[in-house]
């Protein structure tokens, strides 16, 4: 298959997975197709996602089951920004944490000491919130107390909602929306629309002119912009083409219906 004349400008591709590449753990229709044409024209490709739920090595292994192949180097997540920022900026630091068991495994290995059920929650010197499945008011509750004893709140991302199979389920943003309301301070963020997870992947791909392709006004297209790179946007998750087209700072450079009818010559 041909590539369109639009990803014949770039170099490289950085793909959005949930509401891009797959919804919840149904692949979207010619996803892995787009993804072939990118590798056989010579484009280089890095997946990213705000979902914090799962390790690189587990997203290796949805994408090759859904027909993608990916490598490890490829797949940038927020977990990762997260271990970045930690080991730079507060090293030994002793963190309380919400989120998956990849989320702790990312903090351990920055360097912090996890204090939750061994410590007092108030003795935090940073608490890192990511949402995943099990989230509960427990968590909730020591988190804020975290917070008012002097913590700082390090967020996976501010994104309201992601597509699942049966309708949007809540993101990591309901849960900082939850703690900022209930502190009155402000989460630092550093899942998209935060450059970091960009740069992270730019740092891995090498030089050359990327594209961002995702669904989310408010996450992929204001994360390319802020990491100066071009965006587009795919109408397959949470963003209708209407809203597509109104926007413009940024602006898109493309909308498509879907991932193959951006990347595919039709």
């Amino acid at each position: 298959m041909a590539l369109s004349p639009l990803l014949r400008h770039y170099d490289h591709v950085l793909l959005d997975l949930d509401g891009c590449v797959w919804i919840g753990d149904e692949v979207i229709p010619g996803s892995p197709e787009a993804v072939a044409t990118l590798r056989a024209s010579g484009k280089s490709v890095a997946f990213l996602t705000n979902d914090p739920r799962h390790a690189p090595e587990d997203y290796v292994r949805k994408l090759w089951s859904l027909g993608l192949q990916a490598s490890v180097e490829e797949v940038v997540t927020v977990g990762a920004a997260i271990q970045h920022v930690l080991a730079e900026r507060q090293p030994r630091a002793k963190a309380y944490v919400i989120g998956a068991d990849a989320i702790f495994r990312h903090v351990g290995d920055a360097g912090a000491r996890i204090i939750n059920h061994t410590e007092p929650a108030t003795t935090a010197d940073v608490v890192v919130i990511a949402g995943h499945d099990d989230f509960d008011y427990a968590e909730l509750r020591d988190a804020t107390q975290a917070v008012l004893a002097g913590a700082e709140m390090l967020a996976a991302g501010r994104d309201r909602t992601f597509p699942a199979q049966d309708g949007p389920w809540p993101g990591t943003g309901a849960v900082v929306a939850a703690l900022e309301y209930a502190t009155g301070r402000t989460a630092r963020s550093v899942g998209k629309p935060d450059a970091q997870m960009f740069v992270t992947a730019l740092d891995r791909l090498g030089r050359g002119k990327a594209l961002v392709v995702g669904d989310r006004l408010d996450s992929d297209l204001a994360g390319a912009a802020a990491a100066g790179l071009d965006g587009a946007i795919v109408l397959t998750g949470v963003t209708d083409r209407a809203s597509a087209e109104a926007a413009t700072d940024p602006k898109p450079v493309a909308i498509a219906e879907d991932l193959n009818t951006l990347v595919v010559a039709q």
